[in-house]
């Protein structure tokens, strides 16, 4: 007995304006840290989704009003890539994530590559103790259970390092360490 199942109604979307866009963003700041990319990104979204049920509202005077309160919050030192990107790099080391993970996830964020090489240079970091940390999580390489299984699951092992962003030479010293248990 299939019964149809009402439709239900969305509520109509709040009419966009410029302060209506700016409670948006500091709400939206108020709780994550965000660079100038992400929260442009986030900004945009919103408006995209309200020009998409109103189509006589215009999307480039509202793109105008995000690049003003982009500025606005960048003065007031509410929105700082340099900040967020600070906070990020922390956050990843802690979580043993290696380099080139680190900077492709905060280009993707909208950090410029100067920027991101300069948080990078402040962090001490030692990628092949990061590594080993990963794969001892994992239970590869030279953390698997017997030496035959290390022996047959090399390849898969170092692919598996290798994807998540670790350096060739320092996977290949990583699966290269023998520990006698």
């Amino acid at each position: 007995m299939n019964l149809p199942t009402p439709e239900k109604k969305r509520k109509p979307l709040k009419k966009i304006t410029k302060t209506r866009l700016q409670n948006i963003g500091l709400y939206y700041l108020q709780r994550f840290e965000s660079s100038v990319q992400n929260l442009r990104s986030v900004l945009r979204r919103r408006v995209d989704r309200y020009a998409f049920e109103n189509k006589e509202f215009d999307k480039l005077e509202a793109y105008g009003w995000i690049e003003d309160l982009l500025e606005d919050f960048a003065k007031e030192n509410y929105v700082s890539d340099e900040r967020y990107g600070a906070l990020k790099v922390r956050d990843y080391i802690e979580s043993n994530k290696p380099v080139r993970y680190i900077k492709n996830k905060l280009k993707t964020k909208g950090i410029d590559a100067k920027t991101i090489d300069a948080l990078l240079e402040n962090e001490d970091i030692d990628e092949e103790q990061m590594a080993l940390n990963f794969a001892k999580k994992k239970k590869i390489g030279p953390f698997r259970e017997d030496e035959n299984t290390a022996v047959q699951n090399r390849q898969k092992d170092m692919a598996t390092l290798l994807r998540a962003g670790f350096e060739y030479d320092v996977v290949c010293n990583v699966l290269s360490l023998n520990f006698d248990t």
